[in-house]
């Protein structure tokens, strides 16, 4: 079985290349620099890759868009020290089949391999509720006061936080300039802000977009 292991941190892959290799039917590749990722799974046949999620210039989530995009059937798990609840929908949605923690055992790690090479998912129970519903429901401060996010205005949010401009964003959605000014004011009035700024970091407050520290 072929693993690629990328993480940024050298003995953090290089100690748990040595736990998966005591397997003797494993094969770990590690790689520090994510640059060389999307060539890597080009060049190399990997039957599970690992990424760690906070690494410099991209994190986990986006490097598994890219890598999916390369090789659509690449089975990518989510190997991190740091609690992925808060990411755990974006995380579902970037493609990834699952997650491990850098806290489990050796035989948790590789069972969670071996469970992911045979195209199981490898969710915690926790999280399971926390799959992606069509709308997200935000509560408001007073009692029974419910808004929900439609996933068009959660595309529109995400887009709003790469710092596109109105002309840019149209383009990408496929629609008007108007539409997209009467969408955003709408999504204003629903989030209660008066601004992108302030519309973001509401978004990110409710886990709707990623913190700063996931980027």
């Amino acid at each position: 079985m072929e693993i690629l292991l990328v993480d940024d941190h050298r003995s953090v892959v290089e100690g748990t290349k040595l736990l998966i290799e005591s397997e003797p039917d494993m094969n770990v590749t590690i790689e520090t620099d994510v640059y060389c990722v999307p060539d890597l799974v080009r060049n190399h046949n990997f039957d599970v890759i690992l990424f760690d999620l906070y690494m410099p210039n991209i994190n986990g989530a986006d490097l598994a868009r890219k890598v999916l995009y390369y090789v659509p059937d690449a089975i990518i798990l989510i190997y991190s020290g740091f609690d992925i609840a808060p990411h755990f929908n974006l995380l579902m949605e970037s493609g990834v089949s699952g997650f491990i923690a850098k806290t489990s055992t050796r035989e948790q790690l590789v069972q969670a391999i071996r469970s992911a090479a045979r195209k199981e998912a490898i969710v915690p129970m926790q999280l399971l509720k926390q799959l992606r519903r069509q709308e997200i429901v935000l509560q408001g401060e007073k009692a029974n006061e419910k808004t929900t996010i439609s996933k068009k205005e959660e595309k529109l949010l995400r887009e709003l936080a790469k710092g596109y401009s109105n002309k840019e964003i149209s383009k990408t959605l496929l629609i008007s300039q108007r539409s997209l000014e009467y969408s955003l004011t709408e999504l204003y009035q629903k989030l209660n802000v008066n601004s992108r700024v302030e519309a973001i970091k509401k978004a990110k407050n409710l886990g709707i977009l990623p913190t700063e520290d996931l980027y």
